[in-house]
């Protein structure tokens, strides 16, 4: 049940119109911004919420029960609030946020309405879209293990061990031409064609560096010229010459995991488990049905 100070709640009884939201936003790096829809600047607990910030809100959807509450914010992007290269590289990505309903001319006098972390953000046409999440979502989040064909690990992490810094699995180029999620380069060519699928290319130089980008599809062109198509553009324009760093893909199949990175003591999948095809099977004449083991030879 929420609290509400008596002062307040009387205000809110009779009807006033001093109020505004407040949001406080903490990034992950630690740094804290504090925005309002208010005209004016307000400031409580060590944060200025600032005015101008064009943030506004829609209703935060509260439940009583275990579902996730949820709502959202919009907002202008600016070199004093949030910038377009905040957003593109993640520096508020799960940021966490307080949303206040609070009196501008008695800030002491103020509500918590949500707690929760920041979503989906999208940008558009100088302005960003932010998903709020309340704390409840964690109750969604799946533990324990998925019982499936493929691996359910992520290449490289602490449970797959793999050394992607092992030479073979990654190579540093620059591009040589960019457009439209393609990206070309040279001096790749020791490696086969789709090498690179489901990995990564992470930006060292330009105005992308630092961001990370999942490769879609890798060829290699008869006079020897890498494309790497990325799910997603990168953020900026790249410039001739950006160097870039790839990072070999894993397609999660156990094949993969024992012919390509040699890792199979690793592997986190279940590669003999029954599928819905030998739930709906049926005996046939010439088939071993006696429980024994599928794997053969």
């Amino acid at each position: 049940m929420r609290r509400i100070d008596p002062e307040l709640r009387q205000r809110l009884d009779g009807g006033a119109t001093k109020l505004c939201r407040c949001w406080r936003v903490r990034r992950r790096d630690g740094r804290e911004y504090g925005f309002t829809d208010h005209d004016g600047d307000v400031r409580f607990d060590g944060t200025t919420f600032k005015a101008r910030s064009g943030l506004d809100s829609s209703a935060v959807q509260a439940t009583t029960g275990l579902a996730v509450d949820n709502a959202q914010v919009m907002g202008a992007l600016s070199d004093a609030g949030v910038t377009e290269e905040d957003v593109r590289v993640g520096r508020f990505d799960r940021a966490r946020v307080e949303h206040w309903l609070a009196d501008w001319e008695r800030p002491d006098l103020r509500a918590l309405m949500f707690v929760g972390h920041f979503g989906e953000i999208r940008r558009m046409d100088g302005a960003f879209e932010v998903e709020l999440r309340g704390l409840s979502e964690a109750l969604n989040v799946a533990v324990g293990r998925t019982l499936q064909r493929t691996c359910d690990r992520r290449l490289g992490d602490d449970k797959c061990r793999f050394d992607l810094g092992r030479p073979g699995f990654s190579a540093e180029a620059e591009a040589r031409a960019a457009s439209a999620g393609v990206v070309e380069a040279d001096g790749l060519g020791g490696f086969v064609a789709g090498w690179f699928v489901a990995g990564t290319l992470i930006w060292r130089t330009g105005a992308n560096a630092g961001e990370l980008c999942a490769v879609k599809a890798d060829e290699l062109t008869p006079d020897g010229i890498r494309r790497i198509e990325l799910w997603r553009a990168p953020g900026a324009a790249v410039t001739p010459g950006d160097r870039f760093t790839l990072q070999a893909g894993c397609d999660k199949r156990a094949e993969t995991c024992r012919e390509k990175f040699s890792n199979f003591i690793n592997f986190r999948g279940f590669p003999d488990i029954p599928g819905d095809d030998w739930v709906a099977a049926y005996p046939k004449d010439g088939e071993v049905h006696d429980g024994s083991s599928r794997r053969r030879g």
